[in-house]
């Protein structure tokens, strides 16, 4: 095992930066405690749960892969104990850097998918064997705000059988800001009102392995009997990975057609709108769009806090308020990278045996606070652009619509979007009380003339991204 490991510490070293390889993997060693001869299970040495568990949410799959690729069976599992002995190794390393992403291809399955077990999740309180659905992603622990209210609104719909169903629903948002949460929830809920439902949840990339393997192994009918009659609802998470696969697309083209002709709800997620998917087929992109699309946006401040704080109970974090808040003005760009400087915040606050209090938790995430020489704010941004269209900050904030006025105005958002990643509704309220589909609208309109190229817009954005130096 201990050589095994090596030589799997060897390859995980070239998929990883040195520094979440140095924090994360480097620090860990064989547990031989309770090694048998014929047990295929690597057990780790781990410093305490809190590392466990975010080894296990980001890094398992790397490792298992690293596994099989240095000579590791099939059957091999990787379990993680906590060890005093290796506190000392993890506490000497600095802050833990954000988790790696995830690989762009899943690793090898460990052996042939399973027509009736789509996924290795664990089954949820309701979840039926083969559901897929992630016991942590219910709509109670989702927190609610204007980025995404019509997004959770639509899926408590799809889930009810007693409400008017949007069908199929279609939810788009960035990285990172709860699609796959809601989806999960959505298959939940049903199954807590009909625990006899046939709910199945898949990624895009899950349904393409399958479908390949069934193809290759002539057991397509198999594969079309669970997609096609073996469910009531089917939740499908990052639809673009269909993009430029012609085959599967087809494959579920026909897949969606049955399901709706059977009345059967169809949730599906992506990164971008249906019509910004490359290479998907028209017909499917159509067929998106005949239920609802909704979109999540960046959360704004006071839903950003309240997601630390749902965080927070639900990890058993002490998280004081004025924490919380400092928290969430420097993580801003998504859900899943909030949560976790939650988390590794609460790691480091328990290898150096200290409460987190503000002192403390800016100290620890020094690294990546930004430079106060550096910092730009929306009010810097709207103030660069008025120095530049020569017009008052009073007028950029107002609702006046002369052209003199509007576009500097559509620029100003523009770039805040853009370089500071703030969401649309705060972006509203900073702009003098501006409703958020405005914003997006203005945001789509200088974005289509800098890619048109037009020397106008072009100069400007520049000019005033060199005033702020960014």
């Amino acid at each position: 095992m201990d050589d095994l490991w090596e030589r799997a510490l060897q390859e995980l070293k070239g998929k990883l930066s040195a520094e979440n390889f140095d924090t994360w993997l480097s620090p860990l060693t064989v547990d031989r405690s309770g090694e048998r001869e014929a047990d295929a299970t690597l057990t780790l040495k781990v410093p305490n749960k809190f590392y466990a568990d975010w080894l296990q949410t980001h890094y398992l799959d790397l490792v298992l892969n690293a596994l099989r690729v240095s000579g590791a069976p099939d059957s091999m599992r990787v379990d993680f104990s906590v060890s005093d002995a290796a506190r000392p190794r993890v506490n000497a390393r600095s802050e833990p850097p954000p988790p790696a992403p995830r690989p762009s291809t899943p690793p090898p399955p460990m052996a042939a998918p399973s027509m009736a077990s789509p996924s290795a999740q664990p089954a949820g309180p309701y979840a039926t064997p083969g559901s897929g659905l992630n016991p942590r992603y219910t709509f109670d622990n989702f927190v609610v705000g204007p980025s995404n209210q019509l997004a959770h609104a639509a899926a408590v719909a799809a889930a009810s059988s007693r409400q008017k169903r949007y069908n199929p629903l279609f939810i788009y948002g960035g990285v990172g800001l709860g699609k796959t949460h809601l989806v999960n929830a959505v298959g939940h809920r049903g199954l807590g009102d009909n625990p006899n439902l046939r709910v199945l949840f898949v990624s895009a990339e899950r349904f393409t392995n399958e479908f390949i393997w069934a193809l290759q192994n002539h057991r397509i009918n198999e594969f079309r009997e669970r997609y096609r009659n073996g469910c009531d609802v089917l939740l499908m998470d990052d639809i673009q990975f269909l993009a430029g696969r012609e085959q599967t697309q087809e494959e579920f083209f026909h897949t969606f057609n049955s399901l709706y002709h059977a009345d059967r709800q169809i949730v599906v997620t992506s990164d971008v709108y249906p019509q910004q998917i490359p290479e998907m087929e028209e017909r499917l992109i159509s067929r998106f769009q005949w239920g609802l699309v909704a979109d999540i946006q960046a959360p704004e401040l006071d839903t950003r806090i309240a997601i630390l704080k749902a965080k927070a109970q639900q990890e058993h974090i002490t998280l004081a308020d004025d924490v919380a808040l400092f928290l969430a003005q420097v993580v801003k760009s998504n859900v899943r990278e909030l949560e976790g400087t939650l988390l590794r915040l609460a790691v480091k606050a328990e290898l150096a045996t200290r409460a987190i209090d503000l002192e403390f938790a800016k100290e620890a995430l020094r690294g990546v606070l930004p430079k106060s020489e550096n910092a730009t704010t929306v009010e810097d941004i709207q103030r660069a652009v008025c120095d530049y269209y020569s017009i008052r900050l009073a007028d950029l904030k107002s609702h006046r619509r002369h052209r003199a006025v509007s576009f500097p105005r559509m620029v100003a958002m523009y770039l805040c979007r853009q370089r500071l990643g703030t969401s649309f509704p705060e972006l509203g309220d900073r702009f003098g009380g501006k409703d958020h589909t405005t914003v997006m609208s203005a945001v789509r309109k200088i974005d289509g003339l800098i890619r048109s190229e037009d020397p106008a817009v072009v100069n400007a954005v520049e000019a005033i991204e060199r005033k702020l130096n960014l």
